[in-house]
């Protein structure tokens, strides 16, 4: 299928402007996400409906916390990704073209299908997630058009390096997306990400503008990326760029992929940054893979009663009562809270 958001230029030459990457694509030659290719001067995508995961998901498992609290997503994806992390959580299938020259699996399914199968599931969103859902587009777009029209939500996990053109695309159908903001110093990102800082912040802040609600994940490596001092900063942007409203998760790092020499996050280390992250004034945060801890339960930022108990991804009760705080009214943000 022919990809959308590209120009052609000379020497069938190609410059796709899906992502930030802006890739100047060679006739006969893919761009960084292994799933775009100049064929004969036209880009095309060959992932177009060839899902290599589907699954129902508890929407808390995205994470998102504040979009219909214990709800069922149904969740999709295709191989490839725009992003080289050592450290990538889903490695055998995101990095699957880059690492098994240009390898491409999955099996066909069209935009009607995926929906109708997140309706007979009783789910009411729809997640592009497990890898990139920039690099199938084409068909998250789609589909994400046709669950509009069914009353079916849809919800981006991403790492937030799609083009302003791109969100301006997707933004009428698209009612949520949990970011990866995953360090806040660009030589973090050009080292183990290959891409960089600036580009993640410019998303967060056009999707915001753009009216989608946002959750924002950071995965703490220790020693990379668990600086006191940076993740001041980061919250403080998050605060004061995104809203304080803005949950943030913050992720137990395990040893995976190419990071195998760092150990599992301390769980001092995370209780240690949603503490800065709530003294930066945000009014929800989170900490990620610690089943039990109180930072996976929602506190009403004004009395801090507890409104939503979980543990891992299950609700074990939700007070919240027409998105307000039943015991001093307090506004709780969110989608269908």
């Amino acid at each position: 299928m022919q990809a959308y958001l590209y120009e052609t230029l000379k020497d069938n030459k190609v410059n796709c402007n899906l992502c930030n990457h802006r890739c100047v694509i060679k006739e006969g030659e893919r761009g960084i996400c292994g799933v775009r290719e100049n064929q004969e001067g036209t880009l095309k995508t060959l992932v177009y409906g060839n899902l290599i995961a589907r699954h129902i998901d508890p929407i808390e498992k995205k994470p998102l916390f504040h979009l219909l609290p214990g709800s069922l997503s149904y969740s999709i994806a295709t191989v490839g990704c725009n992003f080289r992390c050592l450290f990538c959580q889903n490695a055998d299938i995101a990095q699957m073209p880059s690492d098994n020259r240009g390898m491409i699996v999955g099996d066909l399914s069209t935009p009607e299908d995926v929906v109708d199968a997140a309706v007979e599931g009783g789910c009411k969103s729809i997640a592009y997630t497990y890898t990139e859902p920039t690099v199938f587009f084409e068909f998250a777009h789609d589909t994400a058009k046709l669950a509009n029209k069914r009353g079916i939500y849809n919800v981006f996990v991403t790492n937030g390096y799609m083009t302003t053109e791109a969100i301006e695309m997707i933004s009428p159908y698209l009612d949520a997306a949990n970011v990866d903001l995953k360090a806040f110093n660009d030589d973090f990102y050009k080292k183990y990400c290959s891409s960089k800082l600036k580009h993640v912040k410019e998303t967060l802040q056009t999707m915001k503008r753009s009216g989608i609600f946002l959750e924002v994940t950071t995965l703490l490596i220790p020693g990379l990326n668990d600086d006191k001092d940076e993740l001041k900063n980061l919250a403080s942007f998050i605060a004061k760029s995104l809203g304080p409203e803005t949950p943030w998760h913050i992720s137990r790092f395990h040893p995976t992929y190419k990071l195998t020499d760092r150990p599992p996050t301390p769980v001092k280390t995370l209780i240690m940054a949603r503490e800065l992250g709530i003294n930066s004034g945000l009014k929800y945060v989170y900490t990620g893979n610690v089943p039990g801890e109180n930072g996976e339960k929602t506190f009403c930022y004004n009395c801090s009663r507890i409104l939503i108990d979980r543990w891992g991804y299950i609700i074990m009760k939700n007070l919240i009562e027409n998105s307000r705080c039943p015991n001093c009214g307090a506004i709780i943000v969110g989608v269908g809270m």
